[in-house]
């Protein structure tokens, strides 16, 4: 099913994505799902980030295309840990504020996310499945330039913004070989599978959740394909995943 977090005149609610309609749930999508009875066209509610994670946990350099465009010769032998605050975030259809004060190239970086269901820790790769709710597009955009600069990507990754996340959350999809991509204005930026990703789906789950508590809501950036590029202000940024749907934003300038 596709977990949406949608607005109405009459504040937010979650929601089930059927068709053109969204079946209103009691509460949060965690655990069973309770419906009110209420049943909404789409195209009445606004769609919002799906979810409000405590902490976004970003992969680096997890497909080996993309760790060649970066210059670096070998894949990590294990995964690369970065966050993005939770402030970052942002749902279809909203802004990215370029900070045109700070960063002269600020890049999109089209991704499947992996949202947390339950509250876990230390989950063996074998298990991993019964802690995931499901899946979303993401765009871990980053100044590439600070990235550089700093060394570390804490800034580069971290402005408000930077962590589109959306549509909705789809949970019966099998992530292993996706087809994902990113056009900018139309155009093909980045394309590839899921099946690709040097370190799978359970292969995360069980390295990050040995480091830290994973809470419900969560939300782990499994890594971008080659083909990351800049954006400039004004332009219109989609990344798709197959068998989830698309995530549009478009680009400003910040104040």
């Amino acid at each position: 099913m596709r977990i949406a977090r949608f607005s109405t005149d009459d504040g937010m609610s979650f929601g089930v994505v059927e068709e053109n309609t969204v079946a209103v749930i009691a509460a949060h999508p965690f655990g069973e799902l309770t419906f009110t009875g209420q049943r909404l066209p789409l195209a009445d509610v606004r769609l919002l980030a799906p979810i409000l994670p405590s902490k976004i946990i970003a992969i680096g350099k997890n497909y080996a295309d993309h760790v060649r465009e970066m210059g670096g010769d070998e894949p990590p032998a294990e995964p690369v840990l970065f966050s993005k605050p939770s402030t970052a975030v942002i749902g279809p259809g909203e802004a990215i504020a370029y900070p045109q004060k700070l960063s002269e190239r600020v890049d999109h970086e089209g991704e499947l996310a992996v949202v947390i269901g339950r509250m876990c820790r230390e989950v063996p790769a074998s298990r991993a499945a019964e802690v995931i709710l499901g899946y979303s597009c993401a765009n871990d955009v980053t100044a590439r330039d600070l990235q550089a600069k700093d060394g570390q990507w804490t800034r580069a990754k971290g402005f408000d913004t930077f962590c589109p996340i959306g549509p909705w959350i789809e949970t019966e999809v099998d992530p292993a070989d996706l087809a994902i991509s990113t056009t900018v204005n139309g155009e093909v930026r980045q394309e590839a599978r899921t099946s690709l990703l040097l370190h799978d789906i359970p292969t995360l789950v069980q390295y990050v959740s040995q480091v830290m508590t994973l809470l419900p809501g969560d939300v782990i950036l499994t890594g971008t394909p080659a083909g990351v590029g800049p954006l400039e202000i004004g332009d219109e940024v989609t990344v798709t995943v197959e068998n989830i749907g698309s995530l549009t934003n478009r680009v400003i300038a910040r104040d």
